[in-house]
């Protein structure tokens, strides 16, 4: 499997291609629908599912116009399936009143934690709330990685202090979650740099008492 990280938009949210030969997903396309379509298509590659990390503004803004060009069904989970269609709820309306972010609702809603496949890509699904309440972290085992969203990044963790936003939840979720995975794995979180959970446990000023 490979994987293509690509910043989108004035927040810079990181979206992720993941694909092999048959199957290509795309995570959290939050922006700049058309760049993106224009990179696929470089690449020759044709999404075949959007996935969702968590559903706040800057990392849907550009749902529909990839749902509707190769007509793909979108995944997020259900503790947020209103925040779509709902500027107030996912922050668009308070971040950038005269520019509100809706989308349609998604076509497949994550209930709960385990594994899945789509096509040829099978993925463990963790629930890792308080960033916001329906955070969700993808991980790839056999590929070593995690696509993480606003829960973790390089030297830093998600921002509580939205609505919903919970600091301890978020702790612990990070530290049942993720920090068990093997050492080596790598993070690819919603903005910066891509990491591995090694660095962050030596290095994240966040983490240091957790491990």
């Amino acid at each position: 499997m490979k994987w293509e990280q690509i910043p989108l938009g004035m927040m810079q949210t990181n979206c992720y291609i993941l694909y092999d030969e048959h199957t290509c997903l795309l995570f959290d396309p939050g922006d700049d629908g058309e760049r993106l379509i224009q990179y696929l298509e470089s690449k020759n590659l044709e999404p075949n599912a959007i996935l969702l990390t968590h559903a706040h503004f800057d990392h849907i803004g550009a749902v529909d116009l990839l749902r509707d060009h190769y007509r793909i069904p979108v995944y997020v989970h259900v503790n947020e399936k209103d925040w779509l269609m709902n500027p107030k709820l996912n922050g668009s309306l308070l971040f950038f009143p005269n520019r509100p972010v809706q989308a349609k609702e998604a076509e497949h809603l994550l209930r709960e934690e385990g594994e899945f496949t789509i096509g040829s890509l099978s993925m463990e699904l963790f629930e890792t709330p308080g960033h916001s309440p329906g955070s969700v972290s993808y991980y790839f085992r056999e590929a070593g990685l995690i696509v993480s969203g606003d829960v973790l990044f390089a030297g830093s963790i998600g921002r509580t202090d939205l609505p919903g936003g919970d600091y301890q939840l978020l702790m612990n979720m990070i530290k049942e979650k993720l920090l068990s995975l093997p050492e080596e794995t790598i993070v690819l979180p919603g903005h910066g740099p891509v990491t591995v959970l090694s660095r962050e446990k030596t290095s994240n000023p966040f983490l240091l008492n957790l491990s």
